[in-house]
């Protein structure tokens, strides 16, 4: 018998939903959707500052990326599906207000007379703050997002500070164990499912000791989780 969706879903059991919708289940993956409009509006609203309905094309953003969540979501992916949700569709508003932002800026670009130079420099600075502001909440909702599933391995950002690696090098040869385990699935998978490094398996495949590994554990841990997950800004940060 097909599941049918219920107003009330624990993380696990809509996680399964999602894997039933991915399976080809069109029905299921229309009833999700039509189930979570008040959560897509809610996030929504929360990045425009302001009540968005569903004839807002803010809305239909929103839409399209929880549409885009559901079809891609991985235990990979993190925590559950709705913080990976909550995670989509608000770097794709955002990307939406920043765009509608630059074409305004370029609209008044075009209309103005040449001898309002001021306007247009006064506009060009509201715009690099507006995208300043942007990437700055980007970054706010990885972090919050990379902390969420810190938790599911029972750690901390604290935990991950106080036990990075303090020379490059030894940063360095971190990152390339975390790269490893994120190209093999079978050691990936390991690591999502049972929340554990597989040690043993490792040390079979890289030129770092078991020592380096497990003194490092914390930190690998913490690279696999970004390398494999959608973090724009915080692979750019440890590459």
């Amino acid at each position: 018998m097909k599941p049918m969706l219920t107003k009330v879903q624990t993380p696990q059991s809509l996680e399964t939903l999602v894997l039933t919708i991915q399976q080809g289940d069109k029905q299921l993956h229309n009833e999700m959707i039509q189930q979570y409009k008040p959560f897509i509006a809610k996030v929504v609203s929360a990045v425009c500052k302001r009540y968005i309905s569903e004839a807002d094309d803010e809305f239909s953003i929103g839409l399209i990326a929880f549409n885009e969540a559901i079809e891609n979501y991985t235990i990979q992916k993190g925590r559950s599906l709705l913080a990976f949700a909550e995670l989509i569709i608000k770097r794709r508003v955002i990307d939406y207000i920043r765009k509608e932002k630059r074409n305004q800026t370029l609209l008044y670009s075009r209309i103005e007379n040449e001898g309002l130079i001021q306007g247009k420099v006064e506009r060009d600075i509201s715009l690099s703050n507006y995208k300043r502001q942007s990437e700055t909440s980007y970054i706010q909702e990885e972090m919050n997002y990379f902390c969420q599933t810190l938790k599911l391995f029972k750690l901390t950002l604290e935990d991950i500070i106080k036990t990075s690696p303090k020379h490059k090098d030894a940063r360095g040869n971190a990152v390339e164990v975390a790269s490893f385990i994120v190209n093999e699935k079978e050691l990936k998978d390991k690591l999502f499912l049972k929340r554990q490094l597989p040690i043993r398996l490792i040390e079979k495949h890289v030129k770092v000791s078991r020592k380096t590994i497990e003194r490092n554990r914390k930190y690998i841990i913490a690279m696999v989780i970004i390398l494999a997950g959608d973090y724009v800004y915080l692979k750019d940060y440890i590459m």
